[in-house]
Protein backbone atom coordinates (compact mmCIF):
# COMPACT_ATOMS: atom_id res chain seq x y z
CA UNK A 1 0.00 0.00 0.00
CA UNK A 2 1.50 3.54 -0.41
CA UNK A 3 2.19 5.51 2.42
CA UNK A 4 0.63 8.85 3.09
CA UNK A 5 1.13 11.29 5.52
CA UNK A 6 -1.54 12.28 7.92
CA UNK A 7 -3.60 15.41 7.82
CA UNK A 8 -5.88 15.02 10.60
CA UNK A 9 -4.85 17.39 13.71
CA UNK A 10 -4.00 16.62 17.16
CA UNK A 11 -3.42 17.21 20.68
CA UNK A 12 0.25 16.14 19.94
CA UNK A 13 2.72 18.57 17.74
CA UNK A 14 4.63 16.75 15.36
CA UNK A 15 8.05 17.53 13.95
CA UNK A 16 8.10 17.22 10.03
CA UNK A 17 5.33 15.39 7.73
CA UNK A 18 6.11 12.08 6.97
CA UNK A 19 9.18 11.72 9.62
CA UNK A 20 9.03 9.27 12.62
CA UNK A 21 6.19 9.37 14.97
CA UNK A 22 7.21 6.98 17.22
CA UNK A 23 11.02 6.24 18.39
CA UNK A 24 11.58 3.50 20.52
CA UNK A 25 15.65 3.33 21.82
CA UNK A 26 16.53 0.54 23.84
CA UNK A 27 13.44 -0.51 25.77
CA UNK A 28 13.24 -2.74 28.35
CA UNK A 29 10.20 -3.88 30.64
CA UNK A 30 10.56 -6.11 33.70
CA UNK A 31 8.12 -6.84 36.14
CA UNK A 32 9.48 -7.20 39.71
CA UNK A 33 8.55 -9.10 42.52
CA UNK A 34 10.37 -10.31 45.40
CA UNK A 35 10.97 -13.61 44.04
CA UNK A 36 12.16 -13.02 40.58
CA UNK A 37 12.35 -10.38 37.85
CA UNK A 38 10.48 -10.60 34.72
CA UNK A 39 11.52 -9.72 31.39
CA UNK A 40 8.94 -8.04 29.35
CA UNK A 41 11.22 -6.35 26.66
CA UNK A 42 14.78 -6.87 26.24
CA UNK A 43 16.93 -4.05 24.37
CA UNK A 44 13.56 -3.02 22.28
CA UNK A 45 14.41 -0.46 19.52
CA UNK A 46 11.45 0.10 16.53
CA UNK A 47 10.76 3.69 14.47
CA UNK A 48 7.11 3.85 12.94
CA UNK A 49 7.18 6.70 10.56
CA UNK A 50 3.96 9.31 10.56
CA UNK A 51 1.36 6.43 8.15
CA UNK A 52 2.95 3.59 8.50
CA UNK A 53 0.60 0.33 9.09
CA UNK A 54 3.19 -1.80 11.15
CA UNK A 55 1.97 -5.61 12.56
CA UNK A 56 3.55 -7.20 15.41
CA UNK A 57 3.65 -10.97 15.86
CA UNK A 58 4.99 -13.67 17.90
CA UNK A 59 4.33 -16.38 20.32
CA UNK A 60 1.86 -15.73 23.50
CA UNK A 61 3.66 -14.45 26.14
CA UNK A 62 6.21 -12.74 23.96
CA UNK A 63 5.80 -9.18 25.17
CA UNK A 64 3.43 -7.69 22.15
CA UNK A 65 0.78 -6.41 24.40
CA UNK A 66 3.57 -5.30 26.73
CA UNK A 67 4.93 -2.70 23.61
CA UNK A 68 1.81 -2.05 22.70
CA UNK A 69 0.49 -0.73 26.51
CA UNK A 70 3.67 1.12 26.29
CA UNK A 71 3.46 3.22 22.84
CA UNK A 72 -0.18 3.83 23.69
CA UNK A 73 1.27 5.76 27.29
CA UNK A 74 -0.81 2.77 29.32
CA UNK A 75 2.23 1.64 31.03
CA UNK A 76 5.97 2.68 31.23
CA UNK A 77 8.95 1.68 30.48
CA UNK A 78 11.82 0.24 33.20
CA UNK A 79 14.27 1.67 30.92
CA UNK A 80 15.24 2.98 27.63
CA UNK A 81 13.43 5.96 25.29
CA UNK A 82 10.35 6.30 23.72
CA UNK A 83 9.93 9.62 21.84
CA UNK A 84 6.23 10.24 20.39
CA UNK A 85 6.17 13.01 18.01
CA UNK A 86 9.40 13.89 18.61
CA UNK A 87 8.92 14.16 22.42
CA UNK A 88 10.42 11.75 25.20
CA UNK A 89 7.33 10.59 27.03
CA UNK A 90 9.15 7.61 28.47
CA UNK A 91 8.77 8.88 32.30
CA UNK A 92 5.66 11.35 32.14
CA UNK A 93 3.61 11.18 35.34
CA UNK A 94 0.06 9.16 34.79
CA UNK A 95 -1.36 12.76 34.65
CA UNK A 96 0.93 13.72 31.73
CA UNK A 97 0.25 10.15 30.06
CA UNK A 98 -3.34 10.54 30.30
CA UNK A 99 -3.64 14.04 28.94
CA UNK A 100 -1.13 13.49 26.20
CA UNK A 101 -3.54 10.46 24.87
CA UNK A 102 -6.57 12.35 24.17
CA UNK A 103 -6.63 13.03 20.36
CA UNK A 104 -3.24 11.67 19.64
CA UNK A 105 -3.95 7.64 20.50
CA UNK A 106 -7.23 5.52 19.77
CA UNK A 107 -7.15 2.07 20.93
CA UNK A 108 -9.03 -1.31 19.55
CA UNK A 109 -9.00 -4.11 21.76
CA UNK A 110 -10.20 -8.01 20.95
CA UNK A 111 -12.46 -7.62 23.58
CA UNK A 112 -14.11 -4.34 22.40
CA UNK A 113 -13.78 -2.56 26.39
CA UNK A 114 -17.06 -0.95 25.35
CA UNK A 115 -19.29 0.47 28.51
CA UNK A 116 -22.10 -1.68 28.73
CA UNK A 117 -24.69 0.74 30.30
CA UNK A 118 -23.83 3.05 27.67
CA UNK A 119 -26.00 3.26 24.02
CA UNK A 120 -23.37 3.02 20.73
CA UNK A 121 -24.13 6.76 20.41
CA UNK A 122 -22.25 7.50 24.08
CA UNK A 123 -19.68 4.91 24.08
CA UNK A 124 -18.28 6.97 20.59
CA UNK A 125 -18.96 10.32 22.06
CA UNK A 126 -16.89 9.28 25.51
CA UNK A 127 -13.34 10.47 24.25
CA UNK A 128 -14.98 13.82 23.26
CA UNK A 129 -16.55 14.20 26.28
CA UNK A 130 -13.24 13.94 27.76
CA UNK A 131 -11.51 16.46 25.50
CA UNK A 132 -13.80 18.93 26.66
CA UNK A 133 -15.92 19.83 23.15
CA UNK A 134 -18.89 21.30 22.67
CA UNK A 135 -22.13 19.18 22.46
CA UNK A 136 -22.82 20.30 18.91
CA UNK A 137 -19.48 19.47 18.12
CA UNK A 138 -19.60 15.83 19.87
CA UNK A 139 -22.58 15.36 18.09
CA UNK A 140 -21.56 16.26 14.48
CA UNK A 141 -17.89 14.17 15.16
CA UNK A 142 -20.30 10.93 16.28
CA UNK A 143 -23.08 11.20 13.82
CA UNK A 144 -20.18 10.89 11.57
CA UNK A 145 -17.92 8.33 12.23
CA UNK A 146 -21.48 6.30 12.84
CA UNK A 147 -22.16 6.85 9.37
CA UNK A 148 -19.16 6.10 7.97
CA UNK A 149 -18.86 2.52 10.03
CA UNK A 150 -22.42 2.32 8.56
CA UNK A 151 -23.92 2.43 12.71
CA UNK A 152 -25.64 5.06 13.10
CA UNK A 153 -29.07 3.14 12.78
CA UNK A 154 -27.55 1.24 15.76
CA UNK A 155 -26.90 4.59 17.75
CA UNK A 156 -29.64 3.85 20.65
CA UNK A 157 -28.43 0.05 21.03
CA UNK A 158 -26.58 -0.93 24.01
CA UNK A 159 -23.52 -3.38 23.42
CA UNK A 160 -25.44 -6.24 24.72
CA UNK A 161 -27.84 -5.84 21.24
CA UNK A 162 -25.04 -6.15 19.42
CA UNK A 163 -22.91 -8.86 16.97
CA UNK A 164 -19.58 -9.12 18.04
CA UNK A 165 -18.69 -7.04 14.80
CA UNK A 166 -20.97 -4.65 15.07
CA UNK A 167 -19.71 -4.03 18.75
CA UNK A 168 -15.96 -4.11 17.42
CA UNK A 169 -17.44 -1.36 14.42
CA UNK A 170 -19.13 0.71 17.66
CA UNK A 171 -14.99 0.33 19.01
CA UNK A 172 -13.23 1.41 15.78
CA UNK A 173 -15.60 4.33 15.58
CA UNK A 174 -14.38 4.95 19.51
CA UNK A 175 -11.00 5.06 18.66
CA UNK A 176 -11.39 7.48 15.36
CA UNK A 177 -13.99 9.99 16.36
CA UNK A 178 -11.37 12.09 17.96
CA UNK A 179 -8.86 12.28 14.70
CA UNK A 180 -5.98 10.48 16.23
CA UNK A 181 -2.86 10.56 14.67
CA UNK A 182 -2.08 6.77 15.89
CA UNK A 183 -4.15 3.71 15.83
CA UNK A 184 -3.22 0.96 17.79
CA UNK A 185 -5.29 -2.28 17.59
CA UNK A 186 -4.71 -5.04 20.19
CA UNK A 187 -5.99 -8.39 18.17
CA UNK A 188 -8.87 -6.91 16.45
CA UNK A 189 -10.21 -9.89 14.96
CA UNK A 190 -9.21 -12.20 17.67
CA UNK A 191 -12.99 -12.25 18.74
CA UNK A 192 -14.65 -12.46 15.15
CA UNK A 193 -15.92 -15.00 12.34
CA UNK A 194 -13.91 -14.68 9.45
CA UNK A 195 -16.67 -12.21 7.70
CA UNK A 196 -16.69 -9.55 10.82
CA UNK A 197 -12.73 -10.19 10.82
CA UNK A 198 -12.78 -8.96 6.97
CA UNK A 199 -14.82 -6.44 7.36
CA UNK A 200 -12.96 -4.85 10.33
CA UNK A 201 -9.85 -5.14 8.34
CA UNK A 202 -11.43 -3.21 5.54
CA UNK A 203 -11.95 -0.65 8.39
CA UNK A 204 -8.35 -0.36 9.68
CA UNK A 205 -6.69 -0.72 5.76
CA UNK A 206 -8.99 2.27 4.58
CA UNK A 207 -7.64 4.28 8.05
CA UNK A 208 -4.48 3.50 7.01
CA UNK A 209 -5.02 4.96 3.40
CA UNK A 210 -6.29 8.77 4.48
CA UNK A 211 -3.01 8.71 6.21
CA UNK A 212 -3.56 7.56 10.07
CA UNK A 213 -0.48 5.54 11.78
CA UNK A 214 -1.62 1.72 12.87
CA UNK A 215 0.16 -0.49 14.77
CA UNK A 216 -1.37 -3.80 15.28
CA UNK A 217 -0.69 -6.64 17.47
CA UNK A 218 -1.84 -10.22 15.53
CA UNK A 219 -1.57 -14.03 15.68
CA UNK A 220 -2.58 -13.53 12.46
CA UNK A 221 -0.64 -13.91 9.29
CA UNK A 222 -3.50 -13.27 7.27
CA UNK A 223 -4.27 -9.89 9.07
CA UNK A 224 -0.71 -8.92 8.47
CA UNK A 225 -0.54 -9.33 5.28
CA UNK A 226 -2.36 -5.81 5.07
CA UNK A 227 0.14 -4.11 6.79
CA UNK A 228 3.64 -2.32 5.36
CA UNK A 229 6.16 -4.70 7.53
CA UNK A 230 5.92 -6.79 10.30
CA UNK A 231 8.00 -6.99 13.13
CA UNK A 232 8.30 -10.44 15.34
CA UNK A 233 9.37 -10.34 18.68
CA UNK A 234 10.01 -13.25 20.66
CA UNK A 235 11.11 -13.42 24.61
CA UNK A 236 11.43 -9.48 24.39
CA UNK A 237 12.99 -8.73 21.28
CA UNK A 238 13.14 -8.03 18.19
CA UNK A 239 14.08 -11.06 15.96
CA UNK A 240 12.73 -10.17 12.53
CA UNK A 241 11.44 -6.95 10.20
CA UNK A 242 9.84 -7.98 7.21
CA UNK A 243 8.83 -5.44 4.63
CA UNK A 244 5.51 -6.63 2.29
Amino acid sequence: MEKQTSTTTSSLPLKGGGGSLISLQTLKKVFRTKEIDTWALREVSLEVKEGEFVAIMGPSGCGKSTLLNIMGLLDVPTGGTYMLGGRDVSQLSDTERTKLRRGTIGFVFQSFNLIDELSVYENVELPLLYMGLPARERKERVMQVLDRLAMSHRRKHFPAQLSGGQQQRVAIARAVVSNPKLILADEPTGNLDSTNSKEVMDLLCQMHEQGTTIVMVTHSQHDASFADRIVELYDGQIVQHAEL
